[in-house]
């Protein structure tokens, strides 16, 4: 286990590091225009699943190979991307449907495992999150006190549960612009339509950095 230390050390550096907008707030913020609070939190909850098999792999040595691989981190890159895109396209196709059918909140008609799934889904194909844990895990891990796997699945949990306590907090806030907007079914339209352009924009953005950016 890490010491206490460590620990502390690695939970200051990991709410720095999450506080700064970046890719997964903008990914929370879409889907939570787009789908609401409740669509937010689980699009939350299953981006930050996602994330957890990353910590195995870094722990266990996967993640050092596609950090190292410029040909796997692009193809990962390039699928995650593509899947962002996808959602936002649907977004925009389908802005109308449950404002006019779902009553005043507009509320979604989406399973919770759907969304849940579809959070998870960009969560595991994030290799730049791969490249963080690689990059930050060792520097707090003891290598004197074993169990160096474990020590880094501990860090790589507390990293995902911070980022979790962050990324619903958008979610709320952003979903609660949303409540407020569906009062109007032409603006909760344009709304939805503007979430899903956030998350085009956002899989354009990731696919044409640099494979190491």
């Amino acid at each position: 286990m890490p010491s206490w230390d460590a620990v502390l050390a690695f939970s200051i550096a990991s709410l720095i590091l999450i506080v700064i907008p970046g890719p997964s707030v903008l990914f929370v913020i879409g889907r939570s225009l787009s789908l609401g609070r409740r669509g937010g939190l689980l699009s939350v909850l299953g981006n930050e699943l996602g994330v957890l098999p990353l910590v195995v792999a870094v722990a266990f040595g996967v993640g050092a190979v596609v950090a190292e691989s410029i040909v796997l981190f692009t193809i990962v890159k390039l699928l995650g991307a593509a899947y962002l895109i996808y959602l936002g396209v649907q977004a925009i196709r389908h802005r109308r449907i449950d404002v006019t059918t779902a009553g005043p909140v507009g509320r979604t008609r989406e399973s919770a495992a759907k969304t849940i799934g579809q959070g998870f889904i960009v969560g595991i194909t994030n290799p730049k999150t791969i490249v963080f844990f690689v990059a930050a895990l060792p520097q707090f891990v003891n290598f004197h006190a074993g169990a160096i796997a474990l020590q880094m699945i501990v860090l790589g949990t507390i990293f995902t549960l911070i980022a979790f306590v962050c990324d619903a907090i958008w979610a709320l806030l952003a979903g609660t612009v949303r409540t407020w907007f569906a009062s109007s079914p032409q603006r909760m339209s344009r709304l939805r339509a503007t979430g899903g352009g956030m998350m085009i924009g956002l899989g354009g953005t990731l696919a044409l950095t640099g494979n190491k950016a």
